[in-house]
């Protein structure tokens, strides 16, 4: 019988700060870079993007991130694994668009087609959706990158009401725009760009024609060839990964899932959480943990990486406990040497302040105090509030400057 190799927590941890750019000597100051890394960062709160990059960088900047999205193109946002907003490379955000999102467009264009006809809008929903979609992206082609209220001044049928939960207590409108704009986004036909209200935290974009903004564009990938290659660089970002955690992390089905892992050759393995796998070439051991201190945003890959969490989280891992709302989602955390050890939120005047769950070497717990001032610094006065507030977050955000 086959011995598999034994993956520990504490090699896991080595690997994970030197994979994910937390170790000082693997920070670099290139967002695309970054991004490849940990092959995509999270954008569904657009703050995350800015600040999972700076995080990372030898010399932080937010302006570098700004650069790579909306100057230089070196990264996308996209829609991707589980149906999150992501920003990635365009090789990345191809991969993910084929394995990930293309299989979501039918579903959703059938489904919006039964709400134009529930809502009254029109009989026959689907020729309906026709026009809109042809509509709505010859208006992206003529007057290049708008924001929905543009785009509802040439696209009559953006406007339109759509009803929601008809007969339920909760039961409202929404503009039609919201969904056909998605839906463009699932066909990977359109692609947003800069927010429209001009910062870096605002959360409503600009569209372009993907085309038009990505030579290329996203769409077009081999389903099959897509799966593979996005399991590759996720199995190098963060193996050793169980089954689960790849299921979780790409949104994939158990047979999507298998087939992925046999197209890579991935390379079973133990783990203190149970059987794992590795990439083939990424099978040596790994034993000397770099020390580093890192504060990561709200919804980083790195927290977020995982659906088995134990080991980098102990036992601050439960939903609506200090670190996560009750969805799951993380809040701003403390990094110590590939471990969660408390977390970070900012006063009203924008000052970073943290708290640490788990105790530390005061020469560490310097560290963080330091990393906290260096973030104050960054940031110039904005307070950045995560869309998902954790209870340790709301906490510290109402603290006083002392």
């Amino acid at each position: 019988m086959t011995v598999l190799r034994r993956v520990t927590d504490a090699e896991r941890r080595a690997r994970l700060v030197r994979r994910h750019l937390l170790a000082p000597s693997a920070r670099r100051d290139d967002p695309e870079g970054i991004a490849d890394a940990l092959v995509a960062l999270h954008s569904s709160d657009p703050a995350t993007v800015y600040l999972s990059a700076a995080a990372r960088m030898a010399v932080p900047s937010l302006a570098a991130v700004d650069d790579a999205l909306y100057v230089r193109r070196a990264v996308v946002r996209h829609h991707a694994m589980r149906r999150t907003v992501w920003v990635m490379t365009p090789p990345v955000a191809r991969a993910a668009h084929a394995a990930c999102t293309v299989g979501l467009a039918p579903v959703e264009w059938r489904r919006l087609a039964r709400m134009v006809e529930d809502s009254g809008v029109a009989a026959d929903g689907a020729a309906w959706v026709a026009v809109a979609r042809a509509h709505t992206l010859t208006a992206l082609h003529e007057i290049g990158t708008a924001g929905a209220r543009e785009l509802g001044r040439h696209v009559p049928e953006l406007t339109a009401k759509l009803h929601l939960a008809v007969g339920k207590p909760y039961a409202g409108t929404q503009g039609a725009h919201a969904r056909i704009l998605q839906n463009l986004g699932f066909d990977g036909a359109i692609i947003r760009g800069r927010p429209t209200a001009g910062t870096w935290t605002a959360g409503e974009y600009a569209w372009s024609a993907a085309e038009d903004w990505l030579p290329g564009g996203v769409a077009g990938m081999d389903p099959a060839e897509a799966a593979r290659d996005l399991l590759e660089r996720s199995l190098r970002a963060f193996g050793p990964v169980t089954t689960a955690d790849i299921r979780w992390w790409a949104g994939w089905t158990a047979a999507t899932a298998t087939r992925a892992l046999r197209a890579t050759g991935a390379v079973p393995v133990e783990t203190e959480a149970g059987p794992a796998w590795l990439h083939p070439d990424d099978t040596a051991p790994v034993d000397d943990l770099e020390p580093c201190v890192a504060l990561l945003p709200a919804l980083d890959p790195t927290t977020m990486g995982w659906r088995e969490r134990g080991w980098t989280l102990g036992d601050h891992g439960a939903f609506a406990g200090p670190l996560f709302d009750r969805n799951g989602n993380a809040g701003p955390t403390v990094w110590v040497d590939g471990e969660v050890v408390g977390g970070w939120g900012q006063r009203r005047d924008g000052t970073v302040v943290t708290r640490l769950l788990t105790r530390v070497a005061q020469r560490r717990a310097a560290q963080v105090r330091r990393a906290a001032e260096r973030l104050t610094a960054l940031l110039d006065g904005r307070v950045v509030r995560p869309r998902f507030p954790t209870p340790l977050q709301t906490e510290l955000a109402k603290e006083e400057t002392a």
